[in-house]
């Protein structure tokens, strides 16, 4: 019989021996558990706080675009206040930076697919630093309009490569919705340009008493091209640690690295099967999307026009709209007022921030409905009610007293366009591109696309202004209203849904056999 004083000592032993046969056995178990391919692993994983941290610094990026995108909405008017411009140079200063992003997302953007996601991540974000600055500081109109170029090519590069990343470590139960909220990372860019816009008027209305120089208003458009600068540096910071994409690892005779970054995302054992180191023909073609032959194949062919030309003619209506909203608000509901040019920017300015409040609306109804109904009803009703937004806008502009006498109509058209373009084609357009083309051209076919979208909203851009002089806001809105019909008859047409989908039944069955399958949750 052993002493009680040391029964508690015996029952410890015993705990502790237990655990250890239980920590064995665990393993044992885990051992004798066959491993997961990669590909599965990563579509049938939960997600997890590690997928939320990647998907965060991947999706940043889509903020500076964002801001990008409606900043030089606030610049317009001061520009050509200073150097009374003409249209058309005026519709090149709001181009240059869309048309570089053709090149960014088009010739760049498939590099990614050669050299890895992860190289470009950092690269691009600094393109957009030094050119950023350099637009604060450009001495001439010209340069000024080649400096937006290059910010354009920052920002295209960052499209495909965040979409082909987010797209490849994201589980197929929660793909869509998570690459949507990616890209509503863009309302966050354009809400920060609309403070950031409004604190630089404001700040020189006061102390100008609205009267501002053309020196003070030098000072403000230029402080405000820099500004984006300092998010594009934060960001930088924060991704310095992002691993590469496990997929393309794999694909790419890094298995070892694959496996340990898939392992600790999926939290089961990984092996790298056959299917995960497929390579097509494609691989092996030109470095840029807009000369990839693999993307106009017959394999491939439906999938380019249904994800690039849907994509350009929103572009079309987003951008020209989207970047002229003050100009419009101004032509529309603030046109005739006595007021003087600061004045009416800042009213408008003011007005578009309000309205702006619709685009994370419409992207949060889109991260809630993605995954549950599919990426196509999405899309063909969204383009459907941009079209009656913009009919509406017409509509007010063209009655009795305009817009200044229906302001009601002009306020319900600008939500209606903002929150159904972000619920609807403006998430899936962004989406769909980086599920539908397998791995090894995935960063190609995206470069693509968003190569398309920017060369429509560098029609939309630069024509705008040019069509608002000749034909009046009323008609031109109507002609936006029938681009976006046609996109939707388009998305019709040529339809593929993803919803519930593993790349490999995307990549491997036929297209006619892509119906959306329920998914829980």
């Amino acid at each position: 019989m052993n002493p009680a004083g040391f029964a508690p000592c015996e029952t410890v032993v015993k705990a502790l021996a237990l655990d250890a046969y239980s920590v064995t056995l665990n393993e044992t178990v885990q051992a004798m558990t066959p491993p997961i391919g990669l590909g599965k692993a990563l579509d049938d994983a939960p997600m997890t706080r590690r997928h939320k941290r990647f998907w965060l610094l991947a999706g940043l990026g889509i903020l500076l675009d964002g801001f990008d995108f409606f900043i030089i909405g606030i610049v317009n008017p001061l520009i050509q206040e200073q150097y009374n411009l003409s249209s058309a140079t005026l519709g090149l200063v709001s181009a240059a930076a869309i048309v570089g992003a053709i090149f960014g997302a088009g010739l760049l953007g498939p590099l990614a697919d050669k050299i890895g996601r992860r190289r470009i991540f950092i690269f691009d974000l600094w393109l957009f630093v030094i050119f950023s600055l350099a637009c604060a500081f450009a001495p001439s109109i010209g340069l000024l309009i080649f400096f937006r170029f290059m910010v354009g090519v920052a920002i295209g590069l960052d499209y495909p490569i965040a979409a082909s990343y987010l797209a490849e470590i994201l589980p197929k139960k929660a793909r869509g919705r998570w690459l949507v909220g990616a890209f509503s990372l863009q309302a966050a860019g354009i809400l920060l340009a609309a403070v950031v816009g409004l604190v630089v008027l404001l700040a020189f209305a006061q102390k100008t008493a609205g009267n501002a120089t053309h020196e003070e208003i030098n000072i403000a458009w230029r402080v405000m091209l820099g500004f984006g600068a300092l998010p594009a540096l934060l960001i930088i910071f924060v991704r310095r640690n992002t691993p590469e994409s496990p997929r393309w690892l794999a694909q790419n005779g890094r298995e070892a690295e694959a496996v340990e970054i898939t392992e600790g995302l999926a939290g089961v054992s990984v092996e790298v099967t056959d299917q995960d180191r497929r390579q097509t023909e494609a691989s092996s073609e030109g470095l840029g999307a807009l000369l990839q032959p693999a993307l106009f194949k017959a394999g491939m062919i439906r999938r380019t026009i249904f994800t690039a030309v849907p994509w350009f003619l929103m572009d079309i209506a987003t951008y020209g709209v989207g970047i002229f909203t003050p100009t419009l608000l101004a032509a529309i509901a603030v046109k005739g007022s006595n007021t003087n040019f600061l004045s009416d920017d800042i009213s408008a300015t003011a007005a578009t921030a309000v309205l702006d409040i619709f685009l994370p609306l419409g992207f949060l109804f889109a991260v809630l409905l993605v995954d549950r109904v599919g990426r196509i009803p999405l899309q063909l009703v969204g383009f459907a009610m941009m079209a009656v937004a913009l009919g509406i806008l017409s509509i007010a502009d063209g009655l009795p007293g305009g817009g200044e006498d229906h302001l009601t109509l002009v306020l319900i058209g600008f939500a209606f366009f903002n929150f159904f373009m972000n619920a609807g084609p403006n998430a899936t357009t962004y989406a769909l591109p980086a599920e539908v083309y397998p791995s090894e051209i995935r960063a190609a076919g995206h470069g693509f696309a968003a190569a398309s979208a920017k060369l429509g909203a560098a029609i939309g851009v630069f024509m705008f202004p040019i069509l608002l002089a000749e034909v009046g806001s009323s008609v031109l809105l109507l002609g936006l209203a029938g681009v976006c019909l046609v996109a939707m008859l388009i998305t019709r047409a040529f339809r593929i849904e993803t919803l519930g989908k593993s790349f490999e039944e995307i990549s491997g069955a036929k297209i006619e056999a892509l119906a959306p399958r329920p998914v829980p949750g």
